[in-house]
């Protein structure tokens, strides 16, 4: 019994090597080509695996392609939620800095969607769904964007003087996220107008900065 534990442990780890190796690949032919266009034949060769271990991990394209949004969603999550957490404790405390809460949250924002390496790949995944909502749509309404309006509005409204998230504030809410995805799927326009070889600690402090004033002006 004990000789077949390490055997185990290793398979897993192999089995969960796969399932990533293939979500990575999928977020990105998804993103480049959609959901109705990419196959999961394609998918599977380009990772290295067979349709059955796909079929085995996934249960299809389908599945695959909400995995793939699961999986979005929880790398977002975990890049801001120290961030999140302490913006909805201050909410529900009433006390300390909203604005500077704000201006924390919608840093990590920043950080998540333009200053991390795997952010061009997510933003085309993110920005096809949104343009032409599919499968995964579900998954990131419910996970990613509505909850993160509704904290950001609610700070909005709170720090403007009013208890409740209400419409202006939701609308300032998404237009202040949606500002963002200049520098994720239309990341190759600001490369060029700005002249950046590429979002970087610098550019992103810029970005934030640029936040900060929008804020500081709420």
């Amino acid at each position: 019994m004990t000789e077949a534990r390490p055997v185990r442990r290793g398979g897993y780890r192999k089995g969960e090597e796969s399932r990533q190796r293939i979500l990575e690949v999928a977020i990105r032919e998804f993103g480049r080509v959609g959901f109705t266009a990419a196959t999961t034949r394609t998918i599977a060769q380009q990772a290295g695996a067979t349709l059955p271990s796909l079929q085995y991990y996934f249960g299809g394209k389908e599945g695959l392609y909400r995995a793939c949004a699961e999986e979005i969603a929880a790398r977002f999550i975990a890049m801001t939620v120290d961030a999140a957490q302490g913006a909805a404790e201050a909410l529900v405390a009433g006390a300390g800095d909203l604005r500077a809460e704000l201006k924390r949250t919608m840093a990590a924002v920043a950080r998540a969607m333009t200053g991390s390496d795997a952010a061009g790949l997510w933003g085309a995944f993110v920005s096809r769904e949104l343009l032409a909502p599919g499968p995964a749509f579900d998954v990131m309404l419910e996970k990613l964007f509505a909850p993160g309006i509704d904290l950001i509005a609610a700070m909005i409204a709170r720090v403007q003087g009013r208890e409740e998230a209400d419409e202006p504030a939701r609308i300032r809410a998404m237009l202040m996220i949606a500002s963002l995805t200049a520098f994720q799927s239309g990341r190759s326009v600001a490369l060029r107008v700005f002249g950046w070889d590429d979002v970087g600690a610098a550019q992103l402090a810029a970005i934030t900065a640029a936040l900060d004033a929008e804020i500081d002006a709420l």
